[in-house]
C-alpha cells in the first residue's frame, strides 16, 4: 500500500490560489492547519519562553519538534512512556517532527556517514549514536508526531556538484527505506525531503522520483543554508512543477518574513524558523513597522508599545522604554515578551497572506507589507 492509499483522515485541500500561492487547509485528527502555515520551533519539546496555550493564541495550529534533540535528551522511549510528545508538553493539536538530519550536519563534532545512516557524536555529552532511516521513522513514532519527516542527507551551500548529487540520492535511497518502515498509519503522515542542492537537475531529479513514491506531503530541504534568497527562490520555482498539486509543500528552516512572503507567492504551503524565538532572545521584536532593536538606546524614553494596534498584550501593553530595559538588564521578562510578540507578528502575517490570497490580492498585500517596513526606516530583510 503507498502513502497515498491512507484513509482520509489526513488530508490536503486548496480552497483559493492567487497564481502559483494556494490557501487550504490539511485536516488531521488533532486539528485543522490552515495554509498557509508557519510552524513555531519546540525543538526540545517547547517553544522556548512561551505557555503553549499562549502558542495557541497566537495562531499557531501545529508546532515543530526535532528527533535530533529529543532522542538525546529525555529520550524517545522515555517520551513515549510519558504518553508521548503531545501530552508531555501539553499540546494537544499537530507536531510535525524533524527527522534530524540538519541538526547531525549542523551540531555534531563527529559524522560519518555510510549507506546505513549516519553516526554521530553528541553535542551534549560526547556519547556515540547512530541514526538510520529505520531508527529515525521509530523515534518520531514514539514520539507520537502526527506528521513525520524521512530522514535526509544535507549539505552546506556552496558545495561541490558531486557531494550534492551523493547527498541527493542517498536521501532518495533513505526516502525509500523511511516509506516502508513508516506503513500506513491512520491519521498520520510520512513528508519526503526534496534535495539537490543548489542544481536545477538535481532538484528537478529529486521532486520527480519522489512524486512518484506517492507520499503525503513534500519538503524542500537543503536551503537556508548559507545561500542568497535569489539562490533559495530559484530552486523553489524549479521543484514547484515536479510537485504534486494536491499535496502540501513545506519549506524547511524559512525563514525572514519576506523569505516566507516570497516563497507563498511561489506556492509553498509551510514553514518553520527559529528566527522570531532566537530574536526575541536576542532583543529584536518583528513588527508590521518593521525589526525594532530593543537593545538601541532609542527606545530607552520611548513610551509608545511596539505596536498600539496589536491583538498581542505583548506588543500593545508594554513600552519601548520598559522592553529596552528589561532587554539590558538581561531580565527574562524581556525575552518572554519579545519571543510572545514575534511569534504573533509571524501568525498575523500568515494570516494575512492566507486572506490576501483568498481575495486574489496577494501581490498587493505583499507590496503593503513591504512598504510598512520601510517607511518605518527599518525594513525587515
Amino acid at each position: 500500500m503507498s502513502a497515498s492509499d491512507n484513509p482520509a483522515d489526513f488530508s490536503f485541500r486548496v480552497a483559493a490560489t492567487d497564481g502559483a500561492a494556494r490557501t487550504g487547509e490539511i485536516a488531521t485528527p488533532r486539528g485543522a492547519i490552515r495554509t498557509p502555515a508557519f510552524m513555531p520551533v519546540g525543538t526540545a519539546g517547547t517553544v522556548k519562553g512561551m505557555y503553549p496555550e499562549q502558542v495557541r493564541e497566537t495562531g499557531a495550529d501545529i508546532l515543530l519538534g526535532n528527533t535530533y534533540h529529543l532522542m538525546l535528551r529525555p529520550g524517545a522511549e522515555r517520551v513515549a512512556r510519558l504518553g508521548g510528545l503531545h501530552a508531555m508538553m501539553r499540546w494537544p493539536r499537530p507536531i510535525l517532527t524533524d527527522s534530524g538530519g540538519f541538526q547531525v550536519m549542523s551540531l555534531s563534532a563527529l559524522r560519518k556517514m555510510s549507506e546505513d545512516g549516519v553516526t554521530f557524536r553528541s553535542h551534549i555529552d560526547g556519547s556515540i549514536h547512530q541514526l538510520t532511516p529505520e531508527r529515525s521513522i521509530e523515534i518520531q513514532n514514539l514520539l507520537g508526531s502526527d506528521i513525520v519527516m524521512q530522514l535526509d542527507e544535507c549539505v552546506r551551500l556552496p558545495a561541490p556538484r558531486e557531494e550534492q548529487e551523493n547527498a541527493m540520492r542517498l536521501s532518495l535511497r533513505w526516502a525509500e527505506r523511511c516509506q516502508t518502515a513508516f506503513g500506513s498509519p491512520s491519521g498520520r503522515a510520512l513528508f519526503a525531503i526534496v534535495q539537490g542542492g543548489d542544481q536545477n537537475d538535481l532538484r528537478q531529479e529529486s521532486a520527480r522520483l519522489l512524486a512518484a513514491m506517492g507520499f503525503r506531503g513534500y519538503a524542500i530541504g537543503g536551503l537556508a543554508v548559507g545561500e542568497p534568497q535569489a539562490v533559495m527562490l530559484a530552486m523553489i520555482e524549479t521543484v514547484e512543477p515536479f510537485l504534486p498539486r494536491e499535496k502540501p509543500r513545506y519549506l524547511m528552516g524559512v525563514g525572514t518574513p519576506d523569505d516566507i512572503m516570497e516563497a507563498v507567492r511561489r506556492g509553498v504551503d509551510m514553514f518553520d524558523c527559529v528566527m522570531p524565538t532566537r530574536a526575541g532572545r536576542h532583543g529584536t521584536a518583528y513588527t508590521r513597522f518593521g525589526k525594532v532593536n530593543l537593545r538601541n538606546a532609542k527606545h530607552a524614553d520611548d513610551a509608545r508599545p511596539l505596536d498600539p494596534g496589536s491583538s498581542c498584550p505583548a506588543a500593545r501593553d508594554y513600552s519601548r522604554a520598559y522592553l529596552h530595559h528589561l532587554i539590558k538588564a538581561d531580565e527574562m521578562l524581556g525575552q518572554m515578551l519579545l519571543t510572545w510578540a514575534n511569534l504573533a507578528y509571524y501568525q498575523d502575517l500568515m494570516a494575512g497572506l492566507r486572506a490576501a490570497i483568498a481575495a486574489g490580492g496577494l501581490d498587493d498585500y505583499i507590496a503593503r507589507t513591504r512598504e510598512g517596513w520601510v517607511a518605518a526606516g527599518d525594513p525587515i530583510d
